[in-house]
């Protein structure tokens, strides 16, 4: 994308000219386009000036991540990578003290399309969920269940969300801890139904680094613990733990990240992976040594 004013969607506008924040800028967005191409998100006949161009709904929730991930996707489409159309979607989920008009009105300046949805689950959540429980996991299927809903309203193929690095992290930590399992968010999910996918193009993208975009943007931010359930969480406790080890070995966080796509079945338990019954023992003697080998070749 052209950094001239007079060339540049709105979503950068006013973006700092700082070699530091170009820096920044250029590696999410170089992460973003891996983790599109990696996991295969474009769809094959999307280059196909003949084919239908793939619409995705991209779900914004006000916070650092997502705008960081509607400010990448709208970059790769301007450069010409990403063949495919961008609804931006908020579900306002009737939470008291959101502030309303914050999105529509950023969304509206910055000429993006988009469709804002209100669905009162906060009080579904409130009356659902025990008094002391959390509202976390009652309120995202809901939320994710609408989401479905508006994406096949919209003629979408995919739901586009903003979770990022650490969020793959904390959330294999969580399921390891909590749920006697090694899982985390996948980058592409096929939904229950078989018609939607899911994409994560933040995948590879450091939390801070969203951190330091949306701040440096200026993004008006809407905070996530509107609904007073956020203090305890177990994802805080995994957070703060993942945040010790990093303080400790500067680049642990990367370095576990990158086992998550480093994974040896014949090295764990699952005989489901891996078919430990049909290993067997060689039945011919083993040359002891290279000078052995040759000599028999």
């Amino acid at each position: 994308m052209l950094d001239d004013s007079d060339d540049i969607h709105p979503l950068f506008s006013g973006a700092p000219r700082t070699t530091e924040f170009k820096k920044l800028r250029k590696r999410i967005i170089r992460y973003a386009r891996e983790a599109i191409e990696q996991y295969g998100m474009i769809e094959a006949d999307a280059h196909d000036p003949g084919a239908p161009r793939p619409r995705w709904l991209v779900c914004l929730s006000g916070g650092k991540d997502s705008y960081t991930l509607l400010a990448a996707l709208y970059e790769l489409k301007w450069r010409g990578l990403l063949p495919v159309d961008l609804l931006a979607c908020n579900l306002d989920q009737g939470q008291p003290g959101f502030p309303a008009t914050v999105l529509p009105a950023f969304l509206e300046r910055m000429g993006v399309p988009h469709r804002i949805e209100y669905q009162d689950t906060y009080s579904i959540v409130v009356d659902k969920v025990p008094e002391g429980r959390t509202f976390c996991a009652l309120c995202s299927r809901l939320r994710r269940g609408n989401l479905y809903r508006i994406a096949r309203e919209e003629g979408c193929s995919a739901v586009v969300l903003g979770h990022h690095r650490d969020d793959i992290l904390e959330t294999f930590f969580m399921n390891l801890f909590h749920g006697g399992r090694l899982a985390t968010m996948p980058p592409k999910l096929l939904n229950e139904e078989g018609d939607l996918f899911v994409f994560r193009p933040l995948a590879h993208v450091a939390e801070a680094d969203c951190a330091k975009f949306a701040a440096a943007m200026d993004y008006p931010i809407i905070p996530c613990d509107l609904c007073g359930s956020q203090d305890g969480l177990q994802r805080q406790q995994v957070k703060q733990i993942l945040d010790g080890w990093e303080a400790n070995s500067p680049g642990r966080r990367q370095v576990m990240f990158r086992a998550l796509m480093n994974a040896r079945p014949s090295h764990l338990l699952d005989p489901k992976l891996f078919d430990f019954q049909a290993l067997a023992r060689q039945t011919e003697p083993v040359a002891e040594n290279s000078n052995e080998i040759s000599n028999l070749r």
